[in-house]
């Protein structure tokens, strides 16, 4: 692959050169970073590059392959986005895809269309560098840069320690949402029971479907995790693995909240069809009730429409009175029935 241009500004967000736990002064582009470690690094200091990408386009992102020697493939993954929550390794290089999530605000009771939004986080981490690729509007990693840049003694760690940083950061948020949402579950949990209100099946499904969303997002990490801790002790220092150990606990405690969510969202699915099928009843039997009701004076009032002349009554100056009467005594019997009976 060949160099082609460094990333326009608009999609390079930062780039800093970091040694002995301090960023070095100055503005750099990714190949003159890379120069930089170079040359720090010819004095025996450790040294090490971080490029922060939003959202790059095939040709950037060449250019910036080019600089660090990072494979087509995931160069291509990088690009495109879209991808599930991996970690792969290329020779000395690790490549991280971490799903990003954000809690959209809401009344309850409204449900918007979307209540987790979702977008990508992919990190290449190599001996002297680190890569970061955003996909998405939400996700900023700039506060993550922040608290680095205040702490040399993590920095000192070398760019597995950036990359549990990051990691760190995607996860706590995981949690935060999974909590924020948890308000919403209680919501439609009340009004799926409520007495005296009808339910409706359609927020449940909305919000089981944001809940899958999510757990595609934090389940698949589990083996990555795992892999950091048993099959790269070659590229990632012990003292960063502890650091990863306890990410992947806050992970894990995540997972099982949403795994609980889901469950939750299918019992109350049924119980909510359940309440669906009890009042299509109420109806149908109060529906059937006034039916039976209306069937007396109709019947009656067909019967003396049809023009006979030879009926009971036919010519009684009482019996038009009377036939109203009798019907609004046999419709009377059968309301009362009816209410005896749970029917109406």
């Amino acid at each position: 692959m060949t160099a082609l241009r460094d990333p326009a500004p608009r999609v390079l967000v930062d780039c800093g050169v970091y040694t002995d736990g301090r960023r070095v002064p100055g503005e750099f582009t990714p190949a003159g970073a890379k120069a930089k470690v170079r040359e720090i690094e010819a004095t025996g200091r450790n040294a090490f590059v971080w490029v922060g990408l939003h959202e790059p386009g095939e040709a950037q992102m060449q250019g910036v392959a080019a600089t660090f020697q990072l494979h087509e493939l995931s160069v291509e993954d990088a690009v495109h986005a879209h991808q599930r929550p991996k970690l792969e390794r290329y020779d000395d290089t690790l490549f991280l895809v971490l799903k990003t999530v954000n809690y959209v605000p809401h009344e309850s009771e409204s449900l918007p269309r979307r209540i987790v939004e979702t977008g990508e986080v992919m990190i290449f981490v190599g001996k002297n560098f680190v890569v970061t690729v955003r996909h998405g509007e939400h996700g900023s990693l700039s506060d993550v840069r922040r608290r680095m840049d205040a702490d040399p003694d993590h920095l000192r760690l070398g760019p597995y320690a950036v990359m549990h940083a990051i990691a760190d950061h995607v996860v706590d948020r995981y949690v935060e949402v999974t909590n924020l949402m948890e308000s919403d579950i209680d919501t439609i949990e009340e009004m799926a029971f409520a007495p005296g209100t009808r339910t409706d099946v359609e927020p449940i499904y909305q919000l089981k479907r944001e809940v899958v969303e999510l757990r595609r997002a934090v389940a698949p990490l589990s083996v990555p995790f795992q892999r950091m801790q048993t099959d790269y002790k070659d590229l990632i220092s012990k003292e960063v693995r502890r650091y990863l150990r306890d990410v992947a606990d806050h992970q894990t405690r995540a997972g099982e909240q949403i795994s609980s969510y889901d469950e939750m969202l299918s019992s109350l699915v049924q119980a909510a069809l359940a309440r669906v099928g009890m009042q299509q009843n109420t109806d149908m039997r109060k529906m059937s009730a006034w039916a039976g009701i209306i069937a007396v004076p109709t019947m009656i009032a067909g019967i003396y429409g049809m023009n006979f002349d030879h009926m009971p009554a036919l010519h009684w100056v009482f019996s038009y009175p009377l036939v109203l009467v009798g019907m609004a005594i046999i419709c009377t019997v059968l309301y009362r029935a009816f209410r005896r009976n749970g029917w109406l």
